[in-house]
């Protein structure tokens, strides 16, 4: 073999090794979505009110699909602060497999770990203890409407 083709060699092989070295994260940084982007769902929930209603469509998670697992729920929605109205659930949902999210938006449905409520929210907000469950198919002007009101959570 000569010296050429030996520091050749040498050369790919380095190269391949290195290459290999770096393509587990990059692959793995496509393939995993994580709570910030989590999987969309063929689930969706009815969410009625004040004869409004609003329609969601949930996320892969541990705890939408313990919500699911409640429904249908009659329950009573009301205002809480200048950005969303919650919904107060009869027990705790799973918080197995969540972690945090930092792309919130108005019209995320979320849940809030610390005491265990519905979120729904209609302008900006930011909160460490929430879990995403899913997002409102066509947009959340009901949310807009002021005032406690008994609600139906049912799927559909």
């Amino acid at each position: 073999m000569s010296m050429t083709s030996t520091f050749m060699s040498r050369r790919a092989v380095l190269g391949g090794t290195l290459a290999a070295a770096a393509l587990p994260p990059v692959a793995h940084g496509q393939d995993e979505r994580g709570p910030a982007y989590p999987e969309v769902t063929d689930v969706r929930i009815r969410i009625g009110f004040n004869k409004l209603t609003l329609t969601a469509t949930l996320f892969d998670n541990p705890t939408a699909r313990d919500l699911v697992s409640m429904l249908p729920l009659n329950l009573t929605i009301e205002d809480y602060g200048r950005n969303e109205k919650i919904v107060h659930l009869p027990r705790k949902l799973t918080e197995e497999g969540n972690g945090a999210f930092g792309n919130e938006q108005p019209g995320d449905l979320c849940y809030f770990k610390p005491w265990g409520n519905l979120a729904l929210f209609y302008a900006d907000y930011r909160w460490d203890g929430l879990i995403r469950l899913g997002r409102f198919d066509n947009g959340f002007e009901p949310l807009l409407v002021r005032g406690a009101y008994p609600v139906r959570i049912e799927r559909i």
